[in-house]
């Protein structure tokens, strides 16, 4: 027993992934983080989540909500700047915990991180196949019912055959290349930050104040909604808009000068997309009574179709079906290097960290695009977007309690931070408590899919993981 402990505790040599990464090729800027993030920020989220938060926990207070998770994403982010700038690999939270902490620690980061991922690549396609069935009912073009949603037979659907492809289509553009990825993926957030832009302007003109009244709706007993207790509800559910800092840090081994670029890619993306959030959000309850919104995945455009301006949500709409990809992409990218990172290390298959000649780990990549394809297609909108945000908390609590272990090996035997997180040795506690406390807010089911989540993750790692690990190579050698 007291070998098998010491085993869990063995950490990953940094020089073996500087050595595996460098068959990746470097070729994202600045420009290009800022652009994977805010394609994933302000992405699905941004067109689908305020009106529903509002409508389930917060009422017209749904910009405070967006105001509380920015405040907790922005400390994980100061925490992930630092992180990244020191150790540049694939995997993001899983290699750097692999690093610091140990191997077993790093395998309970990544899986948490792959809950994350593979319910958001889910959860947005979802999100486009809404946006998208919205934009054809306007044109009278109707899918069969069986093929407009996941599984619930009361409204008869079984399939989301919309999400589906938008996931395959997605995977056969990263599988050419980051590179050419990163140029579509940059036109078209520019694209959709405008057309954000004008559905503030023009959404402002149906804004009614008694809409806004009372800001802060009393606390129903027994429920989530309202109070306090309704906002951080709200910023748990809303947390998914800020996976985007994850699936920034988990391309680090294919971006230019890492050290300088991350940090500046991280902070840009926190402070856009937090801006936009909070304007869109402001706007979308001031045009109709929150309750409007419960249980409508494009609240955006339905609401600029019943303030009349039809050619203004029209436009949306197709924005949307565009935009909502480029979140498709920054995260099925982000994923999919974690999936190459885990077989990079042996935990799974050593197939999924082979790089092809192209330069892209493309086993791992259609691993999860096809698993990706199973979950979106079967399971409904409103299931995804609350089971996401765990996965994020609980990388964001390992990142932030890892510049502890860090901070002291800056400079010795792990490169100087051309970053560090400020206010140390206080604030990575702070952050860490920050992500709990969210945490502790998602609803009961959340945390009990997680438990079992991580349940499955504990038997994969003990059967398979711990076995075939790269680690046990170095060791014996």
């Amino acid at each position: 027993m007291r070998k098998l402990i010491e085993r869990l505790f063995w950490k990953q040599n940094p020089g073996v992934y500087q050595q595996k990464d460098a068959k990746l090729t470097p070729s994202l800027r600045t420009i290009d983080l800022i652009g994977l993030g805010t394609g994933m920020v302000v992405g699905t989220a941004i067109f689908t989540l305020p009106g529903i938060v509002a409508a389930e926990h917060t009422g017209p207070a749904v910009p405070l909500a967006f105001i509380v998770a920015a405040i907790g994403a922005g400390l994980s982010a100061l925490a992930y700047a630092e992180m990244s700038s020191v150790l540049p690999f694939a995997g993001s939270a899983f290699s750097w915990i692999n690093v610091l902490f140990g191997e077993f620690f790093g395998w309970v980061a990544g899986w948490a991180l792959l809950a994350e991922y593979f319910i958001s690549v889910a959860f947005v396609a979802s999100g486009w196949s809404a946006y998208m069935q919205g934009f054809l009912a306007s044109l009278e073009i109707k899918l069969p019912v069986a093929l407009t949603g996941g599984v619930n037979p009361a409204k008869g659907s079984y399939v989301d055959i919309l999400a589906a492809m938008a996931i395959l289509v997605v995977g056969i553009l990263i599988s050419r290349g980051v590179h050419q990825v990163s140029r579509i993926e940059n036109f078209i957030v520019s694209i959709k930050l405008l057309v954000i832009i004008m559905f503030v302007v023009v959404g402002m003109t149906a804004i009614q104040t008694k809409n806004y009244v009372p800001f802060i709706p009393p606390h129903k007993p027994g429920t989530s909604f309202g109070g306090w207790q309704g906002i951080i509800a709200g910023t748990a559910q809303i947390f998914i808009a800020y996976v985007g800092f994850d699936a920034i840090a988990a391309n680090t081994a294919e971006t230019k000068n890492p050290q300088k670029t991350m940090p500046r890619g991280l902070i840009g993306t926190l402070v856009l997309g937090t801006g936009f959030f909070i304007a869109v959000s402001l706007v979308l309850v001031g045009m109709f009574k929150y309750s409007r919104y419960a249980n409508n995945a494009e609240p955006a455009a339905w609401a600029l179709r019943q303030s009349g301006h039809y050619l203004t949500a029209n436009l949306l709409s197709i924005v949307a079906i565009v935009g909502i990809f480029s979140a498709l992409i920054a995260i099925l990218l982000a994923s999919s290097r974690l999936i190459y990172a885990f077989g990079r290390d042996g935990l799974l298959p050593k197939t999924l960290g082979v790089v092809d000649g192209r330069h892209v780990p493309n086993h791992a990549l259609w691993v999860i695009t096809f698993l990706a394809m199973i979950l979106g297609s079967v399971f409904p909108f409103t299931f995804l977007a609350t089971l996401v945000s765990a996965g994020t908390l609980v990388a964001f609590i390992f990142v932030s309690l890892g510049i502890y272990a860090l901070r002291p090996r800056e400079g010795k035997d792990l490169p100087d931070a051309q970053f560090k997180m400020p206010w140390y040795p206080v604030l990575p506690t702070i952050s860490a408590l920050f992500s709990a406390v969210i945490f502790w807010g998602l609803n009961r089911d959340a945390k009990i899919l997680m438990v079992g989540w991580f349940v499955v993750g504990l038997v994969i790692y003990f059967a398979y993981g711990l076995r075939h690990s790269i680690i046990n190579q170095e060791h014996r050698d």
